[in-house]
């Protein structure tokens, strides 16, 4: 995770010199607000990167000889269906329309937001999928 911690850090490094040069270019606040955000988020990318990496270890991938069967086994579990995903996009949906149309739509999107992150996150601990 070395290699893709510095990289994310180098993100940060270059967009922080180039919010510099922009702000001085051109003195859009704008910009140069969405650039300072980019940096953040490259830079927080790349810190967790590098803090995971040291914490867990060489993986199979950062071996300069390593063999492809070295990554080989589980992974973890995936879930083969679900209709959750589908439940939480539509109540964003509703959420964001709500903020367009009014408050009492985003009170009812953020409530379905909430069922339906209940729903998602509990779905395998009841029912016929529970372990």
């Amino acid at each position: 995770m070395k290699v893709e911690g510095y990289l994310f850090v180098g993100c940060a490094l270059f967009f922080a010199v180039m919010d510099v040069i922009y702000w001085l270019w051109s003195h859009d606040p704008t910009g140069t607000t969405a650039l300072a955000l980019t940096v953040g988020l490259a830079g927080l990318v790349g810190f967790y990167l590098l803090f995971t990496g040291r914490r867990v270890g060489p993986r199979p991938e950062d071996d300069k000889e390593g063999e492809i069967a070295d990554g080989a086994g589980e992974l973890g579990f995936f879930s083969p269906h679900s209709w959750w995903p589908l439940f939480a996009a539509l109540a964003a949906g509703t959420a964001s329309l709500g903020v367009v149309i009014g408050w009492w739509m985003l009170m009812i999107g953020m409530l379905a937001v909430v069922l339906a992150a209940i729903g998602f996150v509990f779905e395998y601990y009841r029912g016929h999928f529970s372990h």
